[in-house]
């Protein structure tokens, strides 16, 4: 494409260079495909993506991804209910469950606190995580946010505001680099962190 380019190839270019990992190149590739293959394949994509934007939602209680007001994870009564991990995202409980070592119950914040970015901890989704701790059946809180300058600047803040509620707060432990991000970490990885984890 370095000496033409068609105005509908090169829009869906630039709207597929919008997502997270996709240069030019990736995105140029995944158009020759699409342009390859089938137009019921296409349509299928396209139905799919749609679907994910209509049916996926924050659960009520946890704020990770659901098809229902409840999450699988938040109705499964074989989870301990007392133990809720913090993480920052939903890609951090889909790790954290791949490690196949936690078997509490999870708070997504949405976010962590980054000054540089413009977030605060107004930001954060962190009142339903007050709520459920002040109900009395949460005993500990696991902050499994990032172990970079953010996630500790999340960590700290939220040890100050749970600390006075009478729970325990523990922060995830061995196995994760200084610096380095859950999205990253293997299960394996992730498993000896939790095990590690700490009280803070």
């Amino acid at each position: 494409m370095a000496g033409y380019s068609l105005a509908t190839i090169e829009k869906l270019i630039e709207e597929l260079m919008k997502l997270p990992g996709i240069g030019r190149r990736s995105a140029q590739r995944i158009v020759y495909h699409m342009l390859d293959t089938s137009k019921e394949d296409v349509t299928l994509l396209t139905e799919a993506i749609t679907k994910v934007k209509e049916s996926v939602r924050f659960c009520s209680v946890c704020n990770n991804f659901s098809e229902t007001d409840v999450c699988s994870i938040c109705g499964d009564l074989r989870r301990d209910q007392t133990i809720v991990c913090v993480v920052e995202s939903p890609k951090d409980v889909e790790n954290i469950e791949r490690s196949a070592n936690f078997h509490g119950t999870y708070h997504v914040l949405l976010g962590a606190i980054s000054p540089l970015e413009g977030r605060g901890p107004h930001d954060l989704k962190v009142d339903g995580l007050i709520a459920r701790v002040k109900k009395g059946e949460v005993r500990e809180v696991v902050i499994a946010t990032d172990s970079d300058t953010e996630g500790e600047a999340t960590a700290i803040f939220l040890t100050k505001l749970l600390r006075p509620l009478g729970v325990k707060v523990m922060r995830i432990g061995i196995g994760l680099p200084v610096g380095s991000n859950l999205e990253y970490a293997d299960p394996a990885t992730l498993a000896r962190a939790m095990e590690g984890r700490r009280e803070i």
